[in-house]
C-alpha cells in the first residue's frame, strides 16, 4: 500500500495495466447487472440537475420516460447512484454502434456542460471509499479483461490510464506527488 495525502493507495492499482477498450467490452461498466448504478457524491447532485435537459437529447425515449416517471437518482445523503432500467443500463446510457455510452460526457464533449459525469464513472475501474483516509481500490471484474489486455500490450499504467480523474478527484499536487513517490519505488 501507498499512502499519499488523505489516501492510502491499493498496490493493485500501482500495479495494474489497463487501457479501456470499448469495442470489446461495449460500455459493460454502465450496463452490469446489480440494481443500483453509479455512486454519485452529494455534491454531484446539482451538476446532475444542470447537465439533464443536455444528456436527455441523447437517449432514447424508455430512458427519457424512466427519468420523468423515476428520477435519475436513487439512495439518500451519502448513499446516492445513478437509477437503472430494469437493474442493468444506467439512466444515461445512449448506445451508439451497439457500444453503451454515457449521454453526460457527449454533453460535455460537445461543449453543452462543465462537467462530465460523476466522478465514480470517470475512475472506474478504480473505486474510492469515502472515508478518512480515502482507499483506492481497482475492481477487477471479467467485463474489464479486454482494457487489462489492451494497458498489457501497450504498456499502459492504470493510474496512467486515469491520469485526468484522479487530478478531478484528488488534485494536481496530489497526482504529481503520487508519481514521484511510485518512480522513487519503481526506479
Amino acid at each position: 500500500m501507498f499512502i499519499n495525502g488523505e489516501a492510502i493507495i491499493q498496490n493493485n492499482v500501482v500495479d495494474a495495466k489497463f487501457s479501456c477498450n470499448l469495442s470489446k467490452c461495449k460500455g459493460a461498466c454502465c450496463t452490469m447487472e446489480g440494481g443500483r448504478g453509479a455512486p454519485v457524491l452529494d455534491v454531484e447532485i446539482v451538476h446532475l440537475e444542470k447537465s439533464l435537459p443536455y444528456a436527455r437529447e441523447h437517449l432514447d425515449r424508455t430512458h427519457r420516460a424512466h427519468i420523468a416517471k423515476y428520477g435519475f437518482i436513487e439512495g439518500t445523503t451519502g448513499d446516492y447512484t445513478t437509477r437503472c432500467i430494469d437493474s442493468k443500463a444506467c439512466v444515461f446510457v445512449y448506445y451508439e454502434d451497439g457500444i453503451a455510452k454515457c449521454s453526460l460526457e457527449r454533453a460535455y464533449n460537445e461543449g453543452k456542460t462543465g462537467w462530465k459525469k460523476p466522478i465514480s464513472c470517470h475512475l472506474f475501474p478504480i473505486r474510492i471509499s469515502n472515508g478518512k483516509p480515502a482507499m483506492i481500490g481497482y475492481e477487477q471484474i471479467p467485463e474489464c479483461n479486454a482494457g487489462v489486455a489492451m494497458g498489457s500490450d501497450e504498456n499502459i499504467s492504470l493510474i496512467e490510464f486515469l491520469e485526468e480523474p484522479l487530478r478531478r478527484r484528488f488534485g494536481n499536487e496530489w497526482f504529481t506527488n503520487l508519481l514521484e513517490q511510485l518512480n522513487g519505488v519503481y526506479q
